[in-house]
């Protein structure tokens, strides 16, 4: 029979004595990630490698340090790399709604904005009074004066031949008419009508030949507008290119290493000199009218398009950029064209082009919550589009699902070279693998961070320096070495096992917060043992009013649970119940019953769906193990029923198949269990008892019923031998077993397990392949054998029935 464990083996003390610090105090920084080698190389090699496709995913559970880690390797790497360009955009002249991007050495997108604006506010004093001046003034009137003599010379030419034939020029309000005269008088209408008709005729033969050189004349005056007009641009062009030309001349030798940039100023250049008139308005009007506004029209402003719309600046950047993007929705990521609302109607520019997160990251590192960026419509779409075309293009929502057609702004792409780190929960990686072709793809590299880390002396000393950082970090009160012992114990619980540490940090911080408070509550300068202890117990208190209602169901009989006495086919069941960031044990009674049938053991979880399948799959396991380990000679005849009575929700997972074949087994062998005794652990076919989850908390769980009742020294629990390593138990349990009132049986096998509940011996088979009698294999044998008689009585065919006489015929009437 298996003996209980001893006191030593229920928790593995953390020696204070093994560190050589008073406080935490005296250690340095910890400057590595501890138990995370694996994905710390993958993280170093995913940052390293400059080829298309190898971006990085960070998988684990929250709280491992998946982001810190990540970051620091990182801001690493990025230091030694060189800056990125800044990214503008300016106006297309040609056109004007594909905006030209421009890049810009680091910390010139700005200063060119700058010297862009100060062009302009210069300009409204140059062009001025370039135009104002004498020298002009004085070439535009002869301009003027030359149009204005052609026409008078050709208006008195013709006024002189008109004379000549004694007709006059008269200008009216209707435009230029002809008179005849006599005696250097106009011709009354009466007196013209008393002429001759020879001279009427003359007169108007006269008219009419003049009248069509005058029209020839007025011909030509748009031609002599047109040709004035031209010396008159002319004269603008070459007074503007004077006032021009030396400003522009200024921007090109200071930015005569940007290509771009001498190609955009080129163009502007030539914009002013044909934009001249704006520039004659002594109020510069600001940019796009807006609701409310006194803009005479919803328009682009003429000298807006001069400005420069810094879209990335690196200005007070050092190295490559690290962004985080906590909000990855689609505009946020790609970019957006914001619009501004004028009388009804959306007006944009390319000065309202804004970046995203690709925008401020390239050249750099992008990092994403994984499962914020899918839970954004058309994020992950267009992170993949981005990647792959290794370019950013902005174009709005509506416009890539194809839902808008408006005219709108389509600015030219810019380049795009950046490396993404997404982080998620390893089923996120996983299902992405399995459902998106394009992932793997696209993220090459994984970094698998893990929840564990070997325990060993080196890392307790390792955890003692990141209880340091930590405490330096959060500027708490700093830990002496028993503390930093129980914290390390404490570590060790939430790992589920002795022999490892827990790598999840935001547990081992939060300890450490609400380990300094109880500190100062006590008003202690460095936090001791009984803080962190009072740290781990308040926790448990606050997260406990569901496990003490469910004690208090137990203890008020409402939900029934022996812990003393014994039962026939009845046992208690260990579960663990999970509710948010705590679990906690809880006893479930098991019973069985038994009778003649077909040989099939009735789940009645999972006849009215309530277990779950890994639940049923125990039982079936514990169906075979009971017909090939006692009825391998005959037909298994029984028909048994199981089940968590009093259970009201689901039910799911194998570790109570042991369990629930120790019933069994009591039923068939009519042997009382005893019931101040728990049990879990799965089994397999061939009656090996083997490891569970949960195995803390279901002791503990126990442990807490029976303290309640009343410890009597004959309480226990039956754990699988392979979880004793597992075992990290409380202090309250280890001293109640170390005081013999309470008891942990390990257990490797069914046979151990049954002599342990039952106090009789399980019994092996000898030579003639025969248990010794009244063991409990014997009697269920036994039991087996009379219910496959019985069932081959019920099954002998009947005697045959006499023949039956045949009818007379009847007698007629």
């Amino acid at each position: 029979m298996s003996q209980p464990l001893s006191p030593e083996a229920l928790y593995r003390v953390c020696d204070p004595q093994q560190f050589d610090f008073e406080t935490t105090e005296t250690l340095p920084d910890l400057d590595t990630i501890i138990g995370q080698e694996r994905a710390v190389d993958a993280v170093r090699f995913g940052i390293g490698i400059r080829h298309t496709g190898y971006n990085l995913f960070a998988l684990g559970p929250y709280g491992t340090g998946k982001h810190t880690a990540v970051s620091q390797h990182i801001a690493q790497k990025a230091a030694t790399e060189p800056t990125p360009s800044d990214w503008c955009y300016v106006y297309n002249f040609d056109l004007p709604h594909q905006p030209r991007a421009v890049a810009m050495p680091a910390g010139k997108g700005v200063v060119l904005a700058q010297d862009m604006q100060r062009l302009v506010e210069t300009l409204f004093t140059v062009i001025p009074a370039a135009f104002e001046s004498d020298e002009y003034q004085a070439q535009r009137g002869n301009i003027e004066e030359t149009f204005k003599q052609k026409h008078e010379q050709a208006l008195e030419k013709l006024e002189e031949e008109a004379k000549a034939q004694h007709i006059t020029l008269i200008r009216t309000p209707m435009g230029p008419a002809f008179a005849p005269l006599r005696d250097g008088e106009v011709i009354s209408p009466d007196e013209y009508m008393r002429l001759n008709p020879e001279d009427q005729k003359r007169i108007e033969e006269q008219v009419q030949d003049l009248q069509d050189k005058l029209r020839r004349i007025l011909h030509q005056v748009p031609q002599w507008k047109r040709e004035g007009q031209e010396e008159l641009d002319k004269l603008n062009k070459e007074v503007a290119e004077f006032a021009v030309k030396p400003l522009l001349a200024e921007l090109r030798q200071k930015y005569e290493d940007v290509p771009a940039v001498e190609t955009y100023l080129n163009a502007v250049q030539q914009d002013l000199v044909h934009n001249v008139p704006a520039f004659l308005n002594p109020q510069p009007p600001s940019g796009i009218p807006v609701e409310g506004s006194d803009g005479s029209q919803p328009a682009l402003s003429p000298f807006t398009r001069y400005q420069v719309n810094v879209l990335v600046d690196h200005s007070e950047t050092s190295g490559a950029p690290i962004v985080y993007e906590d909000y990855p929705t689609y505009h946020s990521l790609v970019g957006r064209i914001e619009q501004v609302a004028h009388m009804g109607a959306l007006l944009t520019d390319f000065t309202l082009i804004k970046p995203g997160a690709f925008h401020r990251a390239n050249g750099g590192y992008l990092i994403l919550d994984a499962l914020k960026m899918l839970q954004q419509p058309y994020a992950w779409e267009a992170i993949k589009r981005l990647l792959r075309a290794g370019r950013i293009h902005i174009e709005s929502l509506g416009q890539m699902v194809g839902l808008i057609s408006t005219v709108s702004l389509e600015p030219e792409p810019i380049p795009l070279q950046v490396k993404v780190v997404l982080m998620g929960e390893r089923l996120l990686y996983y299902l992405l693998c399995q459902y998106d072709p394009d992932f793997i793809e696209l993220f090459k590299v994984a970094a698998d961070f893990d929840d564990q880390m070997e325990r060993t002396m080196e890392t307790d000393q390792f955890y003692a320096r990141l209880i340091a950082t930590l405490v330096r970090k959060e500027s708490l009160r700093h830990f002496d070495r028993p503390a930093v012992a129980r914290v390390i114990e404490h570590s060790a619980r939430l790992a589920g096992d002795a022999e490892k540490l827990s790598a999840h940090m935001r547990s081992i911080a939060d300890l450490l917060r609400e380990a300094d408070y109880w500190a100062g509550e006590a008003q202690r300068t460095t936090v001791t043992r009984a803080d962190v202890q009072q740290a781990i117990d308040s926790q448990e208190w606050r997260s406990g009013r569901v496990r003490d209602r469910l004690r208090e169901a137990v203890l008020r009989d409402t939900i029934m649970i022996d812990t003393d006495g014994t039962k026939v086919g009845q046992v208690n069941g260990l579960s663990v119940l999970a509710l948010g960031d705590t679990a906690f044990g809880s006893a479930s009674r098991i019973t069985a019953r038994v009778r003649m049938g077909k040989g099939e053991v009735i789940d009645i979880e999972r006849q009215v769906e309530m277990g779950g399948p890994i639940h049923s799959k125990g039982v079936l396991i514990l169906s075979s193990y009971l017909g090939a380990h006692y009825a391998a000679d005959f037909p298994l005849t029984l028909s048994a029923s199981l089940v968590f009575e009093q259970s009201y929700g689901g039910v799911d997972g194998d570790s109570a198949s042991s369990t629930e074949l120790y019933a069994l087994l009591s039923a068939l062998a009519e042997a009382p269990l005893r019931q101040s005794l728990a049990v879990t652990g799965s089994v397999n076919q061939h009656g090996q008892v083997q490891a569970i989850g949960g195995v803390n908390e279901k002791i503990e769980g126990f442990f807490d019923l029976c303290q309640a009742r009343g410890l009597t020294g004959e309480q226990g629990v039956l754990i699988p031998a392979a979880n004793v390593k597992h075992l990290m138990l409380r202090a309250d349990v280890v001293a109640a077993v170390r005081a013999g009132q309470f008891h942990i049986y390990p257990v490797r096998t069914i046979d151990e397990g049954i002599e342990i509940l039952t106090g009789v011996p399980a019994g092996i088979l000898d030579a003639e392949g025969h248990y010794p009698d009244d063991s409990i294999n014997q009697r269920v044998v036994a039991r087996l054998q009379d219910l496959a008689q019985k069932a081959r009585t019920y099954q002998a065919p009947l005697p045959a029935a006499p023949p039956t006489p045949a009818a007379e015929p009847p007698t007629p009437s």
